[in-house]
């Protein structure tokens, strides 16, 4: 027989369908990534909800924890924490991931803020259920500080972190861009807000050095969910034409070898006829 907890579970995706938020129970096992067959079983109270889904849950609706776990309160957080630099747009259906060029990025942090400007940046949807719901940006990589995770000319595809909520949802050893009063960085970073109130900024290029940021300083921070990188042709076929290249160039030492071994044969008979004669 399943707990308590996990009948209320059942009664929030209920809850869900009647607002449309889901169509079905499958729609809702995929965007919280969640095996459909496994959901389908705790509707029909064969299997406990899991903490892990109860979390992504959470994140993904606004599933109110308080009523999840006590019975208390609304099936949903009643004062759910809109940030103003989400684009609120369209909320019933999916938000759009805004684009943040490198040419947006001095602009960006000035402006993160401002709905005119977020309007005028171009933006797109990628066919992947987590991202129907949710504030998501995409911004450009410049620079090698943090090759060979990510090159120049990259583009990341980034889910928005709660500003009230750093300390917990900034994991270590991941990648996060890090939005401040001048710049805009992409970094791995190491939480120490429990420690000194600050993130250690890491570059996978050991070139760089890391350094801290006070959380203070920070006004936004985006978690790394896509890579976006241009086509390269297979490895396969960079090393066909690398030794293509090697093997032309050999020839050619080859033939330039073969001249000069000639020459010096010439310059040695040449040099016997004139001794010849002296």
């Amino acid at each position: 027989m399943c707990n308590i907890v996990t009948e209320r579970f059942v009664t929030c995706i209920e809850k869900l369908k009647e607002r449309n938020e889901i169509k079905s129970n499958r729609q809702f096992a995929l965007s919280v990534e969640y095996h459909p067959q496994n959901l389908n079983d705790i509707m029909r109270g064969k299997r406990d909800v899991t903490i892990d889904l109860i979390k992504n849950a959470i994140e993904l609706y606004k599933i109110n924890p308080l009523y999840i776990f006590t019975g208390m309160g609304s099936v949903f957080s009643a004062d759910e924490i809109i940030q103003q630099s989400a684009n609120t747009e369209n909320q019933k259906s999916s938000e759009k991931i805004l684009y943040v060029p490198v040419s947006a990025h001095a602009g960006y942090t000035d402006q993160f803020q401002d709905q005119v400007f977020l309007d005028e940046l171009i933006s797109f949807s990628l066919p992947d259920y987590k991202f129907q719901r949710g504030s998501y940006r995409c911004f450009d990589i410049a620079g090698d500080s943090m090759e060979s995770s990510l090159f120049a000319g990259d583009k990341v595809v980034c889910s928005l972190i709660d500003n009230n909520n750093f300390y917990s949802s900034v994991r270590n050893n991941l990648v996060y861009v890090i939005v401040t009063d001048g710049s805009i960085v992409v970094k791995r970073v190491n939480n120490k807000i429990r420690e000194s109130g600050s993130l250690l900024l890491i570059s996978d290029n050991s070139y760089y050095k890391p350094f801290e940021i006070h959380v203070d300083e920070i006004k936004e921070i985006w978690h790394v969910e896509v890579k976006i990188s241009p086509y390269l042709p297979s490895p396969n076929n960079i090393r066909n034409t690398f030794h293509e290249e090697m093997d032309s160039m050999k020839k050619i030492i080859d033939q330039q070898s073969g001249s000069i071994k000639m020459l010096n044969q010439t310059v040695e008979k040449l040099l016997k006829q004139n001794r010849s004669l002296v």
